[in-house]
Order: C-alpha cells, then structure tokens, then sequence
C-alpha cells in the first residue's frame, strides 16, 4: 500500500510540475506581460493615428522592441496620443522620428521610430515630438479620383 501511494504521490508531483511548466512556456512565449522586464514608457503625438491598436508592436531598425499600451485623444489639440512600453535595452535621442505604418500592403498598423543623432536621450515618461501619422489609403484614393476629375 505504502508503494502504490508512493507512486501516485510521485506521478502527480511530476504531473503538477509539468503543468506549471508549460504554463510558464505559455506567459512566456506568449509575450503577455506576466513576467514583465522594466519597461518604459513613452508617448508620441499624432495627427492621425487611424487603424493603429492597442498591442501593436514598436519596431527600431526592423526589430520588434516594445508594444503599443494605450491610444488616447488629447482634447486641447485634438491630436492622437500613443502611449508605447519599450524594452529598456533601447535608448532613443530626443530627435527621433515616431511614425505610423502599415506591415505589408495591407497588414497591421505598427509604429516605426527611427533613432535620431542627438547626445541627448529621452527618459522614462517623455514624448517623441517628431512624429509621421499613418496614411489613409481610402483618402489618397478620393484625392487621386477628385483630383483626376479636376483636369478634365
């Protein structure tokens, strides 16, 4: 008796741990935030930031390196307000450029930023006042269609 339930002690203490590894696989692979490194925050202003969400991915130089966390509209400039989590690795000069794109043809919105040449980096909390909004593609078609129209 003292065997089989020793056993079956065995095989679910094996089994408990087993779970509790995949679950961590899981958070981690994931990229849900559980085990969050310190990352920080900055935000960028915009004209428009139609079709971008909020979990969009931040990229420098073609590489992920942080996530859009929130998208809010600023009510005294009626401007667009994107609030990024960035890995802490990454350090950005105060004349970086934030812009809106597009990931393929016609693929998810995502925020670029392309790194600056200034000495002076931004800190945890401040903002990327260079900034490109993301191009609407049923505007430039209106504007290409009236536009056409107009020479005739």
């Amino acid at each position: 008796m003292t065997n089989k339930s020793s056993l079956e002690m065995s095989v679910g203490l094996f089994l408990v741990l087993g779970l509790l590894s995949l679950s961590y696989l899981a958070v981690k692979l994931g990229d849900i935030g559980v085990f969050a490194d310190d990352a920080y925050t900055l935000s960028a202003r915009f004209v428009s930031s139609s079709g971008l969400t909020e979990g969009a991915f931040v990229e420098v130089g073609g590489v992920r390196v942080g996530t859009v966390q929130n998208i809010r509209v600023d009510f005294d400039s009626y401007e667009s307000v994107v609030d990024m989590s960035l890995d802490p690795n990454i350090k950005l000069q105060d004349d970086a450029i934030a812009s809106i794109r597009t990931s393929g043809i016609i693929g998810d919105k995502f925020v670029k930023i392309a790194p600056g040449g200034s000495d002076i980096y931004l800190e945890p909390g401040d903002e990327i006042l260079e900034t490109e909004s993301s191009i609407s593609i049923e505007e430039l078609i209106s504007k290409y269609i009236f536009e056409s129209g107009d020479k005739e």
